[in-house]
């Protein structure tokens, strides 16, 4: 990404805390102020979002998450709105701001309830202000009571900052966390939103700087980044007038084993769509048939051991492996003849389980591939579980990138790109659940490796195609409905936006 606006920038909690800290005392502005500031713009949220409510339930832990809570229920009650606050926490338990947030809350006549399991929540809002990004999980057996009543309340939810018991740096939630279908998120917006757990507990987010100037975010560098597909579009490289097939590279899929056929070529016609000007697929003789009746533009072969693919992978210069590949002695032929070729490639499903069996010798440099593992493919590669994994989705791409020198593109909710380690963690902000089908990550494969045989750097092949896919999807379930999308349903809207569909 060329360059990174500040709603772009994500940021982990140590990060936001010393933005915070500079705005106090660079800017000069009270901490009571960026308080208030946060609780009109959660407030002014609300009231956007549904109207004036028949009232508003503040749900509020201890620190200053339930401080920005006090203020949006004072706000409430000074606008007429009928409005209570539900505590978590003892007065005696409130300190500095918060202390003062809620005398501005009890001196503005609002109602302080301490919070029992039996409370009504039917109707109105509801305000999450319980746990803001300081929380460490597990979620205590109170707040867990609290986070189960408002979810079972089945009434709108906002919540402050972020959702209460989702990590704000990992975007993982261990235990009990709301699912909010709005959450504001103040100062700085917190990685944890968009990956992981994040996207499906966030609802919509709302980012407020509070208004800190633009250059205090200068003195502290974001964590990673949200990629933007407009900008990304620009590096797709124009063609000539008198350009020919042999200019936009030759992508070859290797996979499809006994049973697996569809795998290959689906990943073979997504390296189409993209706009490979050549695209091939080695697979088992059963299946040519198959591959040329659907997409005669393919060149396909059936080849029955790794000897048989040697003489083949003269022609290429960008190797798709791992689609339908499966893990037989013929699966790992023809992955030791692909890594022994030294070409670029897209390394995914089984080539992956493959190599964290640790069936490739010697180990093999990937400095020009794109890994592409979902969370149980990632757990294997690192040898942990797939619960560590998705605890800290971060880590675990960086863990990857270094660990094989390539490019990791680790899938699911809030897909993560590592590239160097002195590059950000790429965050696709696009895609939807309707993308949880067999074959997506095969036609993601291919689109990255059209991208690849293009000329794009391993990078940038990798957050375009990315970004490319999860984009395509979005739009297939916006014409189509998001029941019973496929993954080839897709295709065309690739294309689609390439040629400039609006997105």
């Amino acid at each position: 990404m060329s360059h990174i606006v500040i709603q772009d920038a994500l940021y982990n909690s140590k990060s936001v805390r010393q933005l915070d800290g500079l705005a106090i005392q660079q800017l000069g502005i009270p901490s009571i102020v960026l308080m208030k500031r946060a609780a009109r713009a959660a407030f002014d949220e609300l009231l956007d979002a549904w109207g004036a409510p028949s009232v508003i339930t503040v749900f509020c832990g201890s620190g200053n998450n339930a401080g920005d809570g006090y203020i949006v229920a004072a706000l409430a009650a000074e606008k007429g709105i009928s409005v209570r606050v539900i505590e978590l926490a003892a007065k005696e338990k409130l300190s500095g701001d918060a202390a003062l947030a809620r005398d501005y809350s009890a001196n503005a006549g609002v109602s302080l309830v301490a919070f029992s399991a039996d409370i009504d929540l039917d109707e109105g809002v509801i305000v999450d202000a319980l746990l803001g990004t300081g929380f460490q999980q597990p979620v205590r057996e109170l707040y867990a009571d609290a986070i189960h009543c408002i979810n079972n309340a089945a009434l709108p939810v906002l919540s402050i900052d972020l959702p209460s018991g989702l990590c704000s740096d990992t975007g993982s939630a261990a235990g009990a966390a709301v699912k909010a279908d709005i959450s504001v998120t103040f100062i700085a917006a917190k990685q944890g939103m968009f990956s992981g757990r994040g996207p499906a507990l966030c609802g919509e987010i709302i980012y407020h700087s509070l208004d800190i100037d633009e250059q205090l975010f200068q003195q502290q560098p974001c964590s990673s980044a949200l990629m933007n597909l407009d900008d990304l579009l620009e590096v797709f490289p124009d063609r000539d007038a008198d350009a020919y097939k042999n200019q936009f590279g030759h992508a070859m899929v290797i996979g499809g084993d006994h049973g697996y056929g569809g795998a290959g070529l689906m990943a073979a016609e997504s390296a189409l769509r993209t706009g490979a000007g050549l695209v091939g697929v080695a697979t088992r003789p059963e299946h040519v048939a198959a591959i040329l009746a659907r997409q005669p533009e393919i060149m396909a072969s059936g080849i029955i051991s790794g000897q048989e693919l040697e003489p083949l992978l003269d022609k290429p210069t960008v190797l798709i492996v791992g689609p339908g590949l499966g893990r037989s002695p013929w699966s790992e032929q023809l992955l030791q003849k692909a890594v022994a070729s030294g070409l670029p490639m897209v390394v995914d499903a089984d080539a992956l389980n493959i190599i964290a069996e640790g069936r490739v010798v010697p180990k093999p440099d990937g400095s020009h591939w794109v890994m592409t593992p979902h969370p149980a493919e990632a757990a294997r590669l690192l040898n942990i579980s797939v619960a560590e994994v998705q605890g800290d989705r971060f880590s675990a791409v960086r863990q990857l990138q270094k660990k094989f020198n390539a490019v990791v593109l680790l899938k699911g909710a809030g897909t993560l790109i590592a590239s160097g380690d002195s590059e950000l963690i790429s965050v696709c902000p696009y895609g939807n659940p309707s993308m949880a089908t067999a074959g997506m990550g095969d036609m993601l494969s291919g689109i990255v490796g059209g991208l690849l045989a293009q000329g794009l750097a391993p990078s940038q092949a990798a957050q375009l195609g990315c970004c490319l896919h999860s984009a395509a999807a979005d739009l297939a379930v916006e014409e189509r409905g998001a029941r019973g999308l496929t993954a080839t349903d897709i295709g065309g809207f690739i294309t689609a936006i390439l040629n400039g569909a609006d997105l």
